[in-house]
């Protein structure tokens, strides 16, 4: 069986960054903390953890010592009380969901509605929604766009979120007469993994996206390769796989999410050469 990984694939920028910056950390004499698990990778954060770098999931569970900022980002006040509590903060925040939550400043100061694509319970979309203000509106898709919003209209996206959903809502919105200013947050890198998983689906007779079940981006990943591949399959490592699942299968895909470290991907590269 032939093994193809796709062309883009695994750990971004944005992640490596924030796994050194946390890293870098440890190596002071200060207790460590993440503010909930640093990327959504389960397995690097227990990895972390055996290190020493505790997560902690509110802020009265730190007691002193260094913060690290997820690659998600905060809401500006979360940022404030570390501070206020006189913790040393190191943020981490993924450069491009930064720049996100620069342009959800700026629509919020624009007046109006703020429309964050993406999904309410992310972390991501949080933070973004701590920038864009208290008429911030999230919407999954299109259809979660409510009747009545207050002009002017503008659009911010999750960074992991796909250009299809932010068309879908711009043309939703223009056919209502509304013409939104848009700020088109979505991650380069997300993209190249999209059309990479895409283009490699389409060649194989199965695919295994793998990823933390957790993450978003990885998610859609998948859900893309279930798209063009019924043989799609999401595992966070190489001990997950079912080896019945490619009976008869003569080439096989393996691409990954923007949290998934290269170890991880050849680790089952390697497995499934081995079938």
């Amino acid at each position: 069986m032939r093994v193809i990984r796709a062309k883009h694939a695994g750990v971004c920028y944005g992640v490596e960054r924030a796994l050194d910056m946390a890293v870098a950390a440890m190596m002071d004499e200060d207790d460590t903390y993440t503010l909930g698990p640093l990327i959504h990778n389960p397995t690097v954060v227990k990895e972390l953890e055996a290190q020493g770098v505790k997560v902690a999931q509110g802020i009265d569970d730190i007691e002193g010592g260094i913060v690290v900022i997820r690659s998600h980002g905060v809401e500006p006040h979360v940022m404030t009380a570390l501070k206020d509590k006189g913790l040393t903060v190191i943020d981490a925040t993924c450069p491009h969901v930064a720049k996100a939550q620069r342009s959800a400043a700026e629509l919020r100061d624009a007046g109006g509605t703020v429309v964050v694509i993406g999904r309410s319970e992310h972390p991501e979309v949080k933070g973004l929604c701590g920038h864009a203000g208290e008429r911030a509106v999230v919407v999954a898709d299109v259809d979660e766009l409510p009747d009545e919003l207050v002009e002017p209209v503008g659009i911010v996206v999750q960074t992991t979120e796909s250009k299809e959903k932010l068309d879908a809502v711009v043309d939703a919105l223009r056919a209502r007469g509304i013409e939104p200013v848009v700020k088109n947050t979505i991650c380069f890198a997300t993209r190249q993994r999209q059309n990479s998983a895409a283009e490699l689906a389409d060649e194989v007779d199965a695919i295994v996206v793998i990823g933390g079940k957790n993450s978003s981006n990885t998610t859609h990943l998948y859900d893309i390769c279930k798209s063009h591949c019924e043989r799609s399959y999401f595992i966070e490592c190489a001990d997950e796989i079912d080896d019945s699942w490619f009976d008869g299968c003569e080439t096989v895909g393996v691409t990954a999410g923007a949290s998934t470290p290269d170890d991880q991907i050849c680790a089952v590269v390697d497995y499934l050469e081995t079938l």
